[in-house]
């Protein structure tokens, strides 16, 4: 079971969702998606808390999440904190999804990093309550096949790569067949001037013998 909730402080709206448990962290874990600035994770420092993933709009870079989105992040990771919801001052970590290393010494649903300098630290000094009920309001429970989910997503990239590769390919033939077009013309720009018809008009030797009077 995975919890979605939404975020309108941004537009268009964005995603956050949550494992229920330890072991669909660990499928959220799993199945991530592979590209930077999309999915971000937020986890409560040092306590045991749920895994909350942002799903960012394109475009959007994980450094820099509008502060009102922030909020509504490291507030759910809160609430979703047994032990840190009853505590002010709590510390929420959160990194790029592709920035989360896991390997067979690791506990179900634990996770660690590939390189500290991409993980950030807030202080959430209390709980707000207006923000965590309006957020709870957009609450939806899902069964999803997060595997599909990404394999279509993988689909989606390598289409759109594919289809930007040919219009890559398109421009680069208009433009060779544009510096062909100009170089033909710049190699035969005096091409008439050196034709049969021009050079017998310049040529003396078919004029009447009294064409040098026109010059007298």
């Amino acid at each position: 079971m995975v919890y979605y909730f939404t975020s309108s402080t941004v537009t268009p709206a964005a995603f956050i969702y949550v494992g229920k448990d330890k072991v669909e962290n660990e499928e959220l874990i799993k199945y991530g998606l592979e590209e930077d600035n999309f999915v971000r994770r937020f986890h409560a420092d040092k306590l045991s808390s749920a895994h909350i993933y942002l799903r960012m709009n394109e475009g959007d870079t994980w450094d820099a999440i509008p502060k009102d989105l922030l909020t509504d992040c490291v507030q759910l990771t809160k609430a979703n904190s047994i032990e840190g919801n009853k505590k002010d001052n709590v510390h929420v970590v959160y990194t790029p999804w592709s920035n989360l290393k896991k390997d067979g010494s690791m506990a179900v649903g634990q996770v660690g990093f590939k390189d500290p300098k991409k993980v950030k630290k807030i202080l959430v000094e209390k709980r707000e309550n207006p923000i965590v009920n309006r957020l709870n309001k957009t609450k939806v429970e899902k069964l999803p096949d997060l595997r599909q989910e990404k394999e279509n997503r993988l689909k989606e990239l390598r289409e759109r790569d594919r289809a930007a590769q040919q219009e890559r390919k398109k421009e680069e033939a208009r433009i060779a067949k544009e510096r062909r077009e100009k170089a033909w013309q710049r190699d035969h720009a005096y091409d008439d001037l050196f034709s049969e018809d021009a050079i017998a008009q310049a040529s003396n030797q078919n004029r009447g013998e009294d064409f040098l009077d026109d010059f007298m």
